[in-house]
């Protein structure tokens, strides 16, 4: 008994009353959000936690549950969602315009001082607007959430202060020395700008992200807030090409305080190519790790039938609850024990 005692003591109030105000905090920021959309006249949705197809990114693994009709006819395979993003998507070919969700999210082999398994995500996707215009968006709602400057490991960050705003290959040039835009996926041009960098075997994509998780992750969003802009087209994800140089995605990062928060797209819309990148991933997913996952297909189909061009992105919530509470780790600002 003593045992279990040990492990369930962080309801304890000595333990728990830091955490406590923190939650408060919390409570705070996220009716600052929702007043932010319904001022804005957006919908707040709700989505089924369950899906048939968990989610198309190779390298995010979701948990994974068997329902069994009553009569023990049938068994189905759903999954916990990673998040809202397909559903939300269905609901714009549906005929919605504006429209927000906060839910739980949650995602398997992810649990360090930034991330948990079960986390809270902030997604919002508007018709008719560019990339460009979700920024601003974007730089709207972290003012309002929280009216102080936000705060992380020594680090502050002013929102109401000029945000930095910064291409990718900018941002190569400005805090790496490196001139990505004359290497795009060209693995040994790339080597030969950041050899420090390079282990053998790496590709393209493993040699961008040590430089950027090295030399620039760490200079960004402070002391204001960074927008990080144009990815290579490569890393794409759900976004489309950019129109006017096809190199590069309609994406964009925030950064605050050198933690990455939210993820955004001008989203794809084409059925062929979302089909294709699902295929294309699924197959990279079982060849690396032995498992994938089906493909929404639905969600092709409800492309096929035709979605406006829309601006979505996805948000942290329990992050910007951090940086708000200048908390250590995420466990802070969360209903459950210290992982």
């Amino acid at each position: 008994m003593s045992q279990l005692n040990s492990q369930i003591k962080w309801w304890h109030p000595d333990h728990f009353g830091p955490k406590l105000e923190n939650l408060k905090k919390r409570a705070g920021v996220i009716r600052k959000t929702r007043d932010y959309f319904d001022a804005l006249g957006y919908l707040e949705v709700e989505t089924p936690t369950l899906q048939h197809s968990a989610v198309m990114d190779p390298h995010i693994k979701a948990f994974k549950t068997t329902y069994t009709k009553p009569d023990y006819s049938e068994t189905r395979d759903y999954y916990l969602h990673t998040s809202p993003e397909f559903a939300m998507k269905k609901m714009l070919v549906g005929g919605a315009d504006k429209i927000y969700q906060i839910c739980k999210c949650f995602r398997d082999a992810e649990d360090s001082p930034n991330h948990s398994p079960e986390f809270t995500m902030l997604e919002w996707y508007h018709t008719g607007i560019n990339y460009e215009e979700l920024m601003d968006e974007t730089i709207g709602l972290i003012r309002a959430a929280h009216d102080a400057p936000y705060q992380f490991r020594g680090m502050i960050s002013d929102a109401f202060q000029a945000w930095e705003v910064i291409s990718v290959c900018e941002a190569f040039e400005k805090y790496a020395s490196v001139d990505l835009e004359s290497c795009l996926e060209d693995i040994d041009g790339l080597k030969a700008l950041a050899p420090h960098h390079y282990h053998d075997g790496d590709n393209f994509e493993d040699l961008f992200f040590r430089i950027f998780l090295e030399d620039i992750e760490p200079k960004l969003g402070h002391p204001a807030p960074t927008i990080i802009y144009d990815y290579p087209i490569s890393m794409a994800s759900l976004s489309r090409p950019k129109a006017s140089d096809p190199r590069f995605a309609e994406r964009f990062e925030v950064y605050i305080c050198g933690l990455e928060l939210a993820n955004a797209f001008g989203e794809l819309c084409d059925a062929g190519e979302q089909k294709q990148r699902f295929e294309k991933n699924m197959a990279l997913k079982k060849e690396i790790y032995g498992d994938d996952y089906p493909v929404d297909y639905e969600l092709i189909e409800a492309l096929e039938h035709g979605m406006k061009d829309v601006s979505g992105i996805a948000l942290g919530v329990d992050r910007l609850v951090m940086l708000a509470t200048n908390a250590d780790k995420i466990s802070d600002v969360l209903m459950m024990p210290d992982r």
